[in-house]
C-alpha cells in the first residue's frame, strides 16, 4: 500500500504517478474520503469525551444526562458505522493504487520503450540449422509435453531423464553461489491466505486473472516465491543491524498467463507450472538502491557463470510491475527466436510492500519505521532450459553442459537418443 502521506503532501505527483504507469485511480476522490475519515475520527473523540465526563459523575449524574448518556451513545455507535464506510472506502482505492515509479525512472507505455543497458557474451553461430527446445527436449527423450497435455492440459509438461538433473543442478549452482553472500536458503508455503496476498499488493486490478485460486479453502496458489517469503516477516519489527536480510527461495509457481499468445503457448517458455528461485531481500530506505544494483549483479553473475548471452534492460513505467518502483530486466538470447527474450527481473517495491504486511525495522536509536523490500529471479528453471538447451546443442544432436554445472551431472554432454514422441 501506498503511504498515503505521499497523496496528502503531493496529490500532483501521486497523480502523475499513477498516470506513468498507466493505472487510472482518483486521487481527489481518495483525499476526500481520507479528510471525511479524519473528521469522523474527531467527532467520535469528542462525544466520547463528553460521554465520559458525564459518566465520571457517578451517583450525581441527573435525568437530563442520563438521556444525554444514552444519545451519545447512539450518535457514538452510528458515526463509528460512518467511519468504517469511509475507512473501508478508503482502503479499496488504496489497494488499487500503485506504488509511484522512481523521478529517474524511463517514461513509457509499454515494452517498446525500454532500454537496453548492456550487452553480455557472444551470440552463438552455428554451422547447421538448430532446433528449437521442443524438438531438442523430445529427440532427447527429457521433456514430454505430449502426455502431459492428456493428463493435465495445454502448458504441462513432464521434465524426465539429464533434464530432471539439469533442474537440481541449477539449484545447487544458484545455492552455492548465492549462499556466501549472506542468503538464506528457503522453500516457502506454495499456498497464501487472501489477506497476506492482498497485502502484498499481488490481487491488484488486473492481476486476480493470473492467479489459481481455491475457493473452497479460500487460498491462491503462488505465482513465486516471493509472494510468501515476504510475509515471513509479516506484523513483525526487523534490527536494523541484522539488514540488510537475504533469502533465496526456491518454489514451485502457478500462472494462468492468460494474456500469452503465439509461439509462446508451445513448448515450456509460458507455463502454468514452473520452478523458480527467487532473490529477496528486507533493508532500510537509505540502503534499497544500493541492494537493487547488487541483486542485479547476483543475476548477472549467475549469468556469466552460466555462460548464456544476455541483456540488461531498464523498463519504462508502462511495462514495470504494479509495486515496483524501479525494475530491470535480463532478457537471454533463444537462438530458434532470433531474439532476447526475459528470463529474469529485479524489482525495488520500497515500503509499498511492507506497509500491507505490517513490516518494520528499529534503529539502534529504537526510532521505527517500514523496511524496503526487493525481489529478484535467481533463476527460472524452464526459460533457463530453454536458453542452455538451445544455444549449447551440437550438430549432433546432443547438448553440452555449462562448465559450472558439469560437476553436478558428473558429464559434459546430454547425448542423442531415439525420439520419444
Amino acid at each position: 500500500m501506498l503511504d498515503i502521506n505521499i497523496i496528502r503532501k503531493n496529490p500532483i505527483l501521486a497523480k502523475e504517478g499513477c498516470a506513468k504507469k498507466q493505472v487510472k485511480i482518483d486521487i481527489d476522490k481518495i483525499l476526500q474520503l481520507d479528510k471525511k475519515k479524519k473528521q469522523s475520527h474527531t467527532k467520535i473523540q469528542l462525544l466520547l469525551t463528553e460521554r465520559n465526563r458525564i459518566s465520571k459523575k457517578g451517583k450525581e449524574v441527573s435525568d437530563e444526562e442520563k438521556k444525554e448518556s444514552r444519545k451519545l451513545r447512539e450518535a457514538i455507535k452510528s458515526e463509528e458505522q460512518n467511519f468504517g464506510k469511509f475507512n473501508n472506502e478508503l482502503d479499496k482505492l488504496m489497494f488499487k493504487t500503485p506504488n509511484l515509479p522512481f523521478e529517474d525512472v524511463l517514461v513509457g507505455k509499454n515494452e517498446d520503450d525500454n532500454v537496453v543497458l548492456s550487452k553480455v557474451g557472444e551470440i552463438v553461430k552455428f554451422d547447421f540449422s538448430p532446433k528449437d527446445h521442443i524438438e531438442i527436449g523430445i529427440d532427447l527423450d527429457i521433456i514430454n509435453l505430449r502426455k502431459a497435455s492428456q493428463v493435465s492440459g495445454s502448458r504441462f509438461y513432464y521434465l524426465k531423464n539429464e533434464a530432471v538433473l539439469l533442474e537440481f543442478a541449477l539449484i545447487s549452482y544458484v545455492f552455492k553461489t548465492l549462499m556466501p553472500e549472506k542468503f538464506t536458503p528457503i522453500i516457502p508455503p506454495a499456498m497464501i491466505k487472501e489477506a497476506p496476498y492482498r497485502a502484498m499488493g499481488r490481487l491488484a486490478p488486473g492481476e486476480e486473472d493470473e492467479k489459481y485460486y481455491i475457493e473452497r479453502d479460500n487460498i491462491y496458489l503462488i505465482g513465486s516465491a516471493e509472494h510468501t517469503i515476504g510475509p515471513l516477516h509479516m506484523n513483525e519489527f526487523l534490527e536494523e543491524k541484522d539488514m540488510p536480510l537475504r533469502y533465496i527461495g526456491f518454489s514451485t509457481c502457478f500462472r494462468r498467463e492468460a494474456g500469452s499468445y503465439g509461439k509462446d503457448v508451445k513448448g515450456i517458455l509460458r507455463s502454468h507450472q514452473f520452478d523458480k528461485l527467487e532473490m529477496f531481500s528486507f533493508t532500510t530506505p537509505e540502503n534499497s538502491k544500493k541492494e537493487h544494483k547488487f541483486l542485479l549483479s547476483m543475476q548477472e553473475k549467475l549469468m556469466k557463470g552460466l555462460e548464456l548471452p544476455y541483456q540488461v534492460v531498464e523498463v519504462c513505467t508502462g511495462d514495470m510491475g504494479f509495486v515496483d518502483a524501479k525494475q530491470y530486466d535480463i532478457e537471454t538470447w533463444i537462438p530458434t527466436q532470433g531474439k532476447y527474450r526475459e528470463t529474469h527481473s529485479c524489482s525495488n517495491t520500497t515500503d509499498y510492500q511492507a506497509r500491507g504486511i505490517g513490516c518494520q525495522y528499529r534503529n539502534k536509536d529504537g526510532k521505527s519505521g517500514y523496511v524496503h523490500m526487493l525481489n529478484a529471479t535467481g533463476i527460472a528453471i524452464g526459460r533457463i532450459l530453454i536458453a542452455i538447451m538451445e544455444n549449447y546443442q551440437q550438430k549432433d544432436g546432443s547438448i553440452k553442459i555449462p562448465k559450472v554445472l558439469q560437476g553436478y551431472l558428473e558429464t559434459d554432454v546430454i547425448g542423442y537418443k531415439k525420439n520419444n514422441g
